[in-house]
């Protein structure tokens, strides 16, 4: 099969942990190729996520690279072996790839945990809301407006579809934009709050009287492997699109920030009741 001219963040990062695993042990890709029957190009290909691996190539490659059998190598075959086609593939050369890849992360990560300093994440918003949001792109991108916004509600059957744990922890500041109006807005409060009902889910708040807090002046969402941490990833919004994040000293550093974050903010209820405050103010 020819190589693929655009690989997936997962993709990518399946590349990413074969490139350590042989880096680890000092094992060269011309020893590598030769072992599992192929090339150098395809070993390159393989380790930038442009070209698949076989489940028995990567128990190959895990043997040569001295690495045990155990939950790292079953989640990596794991990886090899999903090649269905999800809801989101269609949208693939319609919105830019970074954006299509949440989704695919989001849907195989084990827990969810995201920190927003000036807006309701996206798998919180109303359609009123999100439909506000993207009234801020430049005009290059606004013409995808539709398109977005529909991509960005279809991600939030996610909560039906597949349920799973998701803390999202709000500075207050996110709670009090006002895409769309002050309507808008209540309406949005009114589905966070009803949303933080949902079994799994929780909704923390870290108010302006908070002085100080891990992260601040940045959003992230951190996806979790379960059992490997090593597979986590972090989710960064730019400007220029959202940045993907793997590196294991980067995902020590995100760990310490998710864990001192949720120790800043308001317990759930606590949550809640600041919220319905907020809302006074718009009624």
């Amino acid at each position: 099969m020819p190589p693929r001219l655009s690989p997936t963040v997962r993709q990518k990062r399946l590349g990413i942990e074969l490139r350590r695993m042989r880096e680890h042990v000092g094992v060269t890709p011309k020893i590598l190729a030769a072992t599992i029957g192929t090339d150098l190009p395809k070993i390159s290909q393989m380790e930038n996520g442009k070209s698949g691996i076989s489940a028995e190539r990567l128990r190959i490659w895990a043997r040569i690279c001295e690495c045990p059998e155990g939950p790292y190598l079953d989640a990596l075959l794991a990886m090899t072996q999903d090649r269905r086609k999800y809801w989101w593939d269609s949208y693939r050369g319609r919105l830019p790839g970074g954006l299509v890849d949440i989704a695919e992360m989001e849907h195989h990560a084990q827990s969810l945990s995201i920190f927003n300093t000036t807006f309701i994440p996206g798998l919180l918003q109303t359609e009123a809301y999100a439909g506000a949001v993207f009234e801020r792109l430049p005009p290059q991108a606004r013409q995808d407006a539709e398109i977005r916004k529909a991509f960005r509600i279809r991600r939030q059957q996610l909560f039906t579809d597949q349920p799973k744990p998701y803390c999202a922890i709000l500075h207050e500041s996110a709670l009090r934009m006002q895409f769309g109006g002050p309507e808008v807005l209540r309406d949005q409060l009114e589905s966070v709050l009803a949303n933080s009902e949902r079994p799994g889910l929780e909704i923390r708040v870290i108010p302006f009287s908070v002085p100080t807090y891990p992260g601040s002046g940045e959003s992230s969402l951190y996806l979790a492997r379960g059992p490997v941490p090593e597979l986590d990833t972090v989710q960064i919004d730019l400007s220029n699109g959202p940045k993907f994040v793997h590196g294991h000293a980067e995902l020590r550093t995100y760990r310490r920030i998710k864990e001192g974050t949720a120790a800043t903010a308001l317990g759930p209820e606590e949550s809640r009741d600041f919220i319905r405050t907020i809302l006074k103010d718009f009624s």
